[in-house]
């Protein structure tokens, strides 16, 4: 695609994250022409590489909610893409801890709820087999969950690209799109150098998805932008943790608490906190204190101060969910608005994880063969 031209393509992706990587490759394998718009010079440089890179089991999520049966289709098609390509990753498993009795009904909530979703493997555990598995964590007793794991997100995130082009995508960087306009036939997208008439569009914008959404003259909503932000132990304190602690939910069910994460290479992360903020690209701005972290960490762990902790990263959820409001799922499905969009929206956490089937279920959207929602 050249500069100021004007192309005709059958799909365009809005947004070069894990969604619409995944989005791009199932809808390109189907044999439609296909191309990805992204605002950054490279793919994935915002939520999708902002994060944990934890691959979650599907605990937490409502029944028939896309949240979980997405998650749980996704994490078996991301460990099997990440064996097939050579993407670092770790079926490492995690302990969801209760650290009295009061939180051990929650655990028993959660084993329900994760049964429920299909999730395999799980168990409830008792202060012998997690002093076993993290002896330094403390806790009563915990929910393990074997198929839990993590994967390193960036390079996830090439392979997905990589993938998608070997499958016919195109990807166009640093494409932002300044706006929209009907035609009989799809909707002409124009970026600052060229306009491309799409006979449809999949907005996986992310965090600028309701943006995006009212340029293509689609359904209005709102995008909230949330920041998880993540201290870190100390090189010489990272072997007091194994593999992945999380506590019990916030009963907010704003996020899942402040857990303990045992990277690829060896770190440890404690996070993310939860703050919804106004700007989207805000990931430094009135950072917490590293004092602020040592509470939560002494909560779950035995023997760290201040003194172990550092700061870390931080990330940004594009949350449908307002900071007062219910449970609010991924947003995918065709637009009721304007027909010729396929809405890929709200993917916050386990958006990782589901990424291949979203991917999935919007080829299927866009070959008229599902309805979302």
């Amino acid at each position: 695609m050249s500069e100021h031209s004007i192309e005709t393509i059958d799909v365009a992706v809005v947004g070069a994250g894990v969604s619409g990587l995944a989005a791009a490759r199932a809808i390109a394998a189907r044999g439609f022409s296909t191309c990805v718009l992204e605002r950054h010079p490279r793919p994935g440089l915002d939520t999708s590489t902002h994060n944990s890179g934890v691959i979650h089991a599907g605990l937490y999520y409502p029944a028939g909610s896309l949240k979980a049966k997405l998650c749980v289709e996704g994490r078996h098609l991301l460990y099997q893409f990440c064996a097939e390509h050579g993407v670092p990753h770790r079926r490492s498993g995690k302990i969801v801890v209760a650290s009295d009795a009061s939180e051990t009904r929650i655990l028993e909530e959660l084993l329900e709820r994760g049964r429920g979703n299909q999730v395999e493997g799980l168990e409830i555990v008792d202060a012998t087999f997690i002093a076993k598995r993290e002896p330094n964590v403390h806790a009563v007793a915990a929910l393990f969950s074997p198929d839990s794991g993590i994967v390193d997100a960036e390079s996830y995130v090439k392979t997905l690209l990589r993938t998608a082009e070997q499958a016919g995508a195109i990807f166009l960087p640093a494409s932002k799109v300044v706006g929209a306009d009907p035609v009989s036939d799809g909707v002409a997208i124009r970026t600052e150098r060229e306009t491309i008439l799409a006979h449809q569009v999949v907005n996986a914008a992310g965090l600028y998805a309701d943006e995006v959404s009212r340029l293509l003259g689609a359904e209005e909503f709102t995008v909230y932008p949330c920041r998880g932000e993540y201290a870190e132990l100390t090189a010489s304190k990272r072997s007091m943790v194994n593999h992945l602690v999380y506590r019990v939910p916030e009963p907010t069910g704003h996020g899942l608490g402040v857990h303990l994460i045992k990277t690829l290479a060896g770190a440890v992360w404690l996070g993310p906190t939860v703050k919804y903020q106004t700007r989207k690209d805000d990931y430094e701005g009135e950072r917490l204190p590293v004092e602020d972290f040592v509470a939560p960490a002494q909560h779950i762990l035995r023997g760290v101060s201040l003194q172990d902790l550092r700061l870390s990263g931080s990330g940004i959820r594009a949350k449908l969910q307002s900071p007062t409001g219910p449970f609010a799922d991924f947003f995918i499905a065709r637009d009721r608005r304007n027909p010729a969009v396929v809405q890929v929206s709200g993917i916050d956490s386990p958006g990782l994880t589901s990424s291949l089937a979203v991917g999935k279920l919007v080829g299927e959207i866009v070959a008229g063969n599902a309805t979302g929602r």
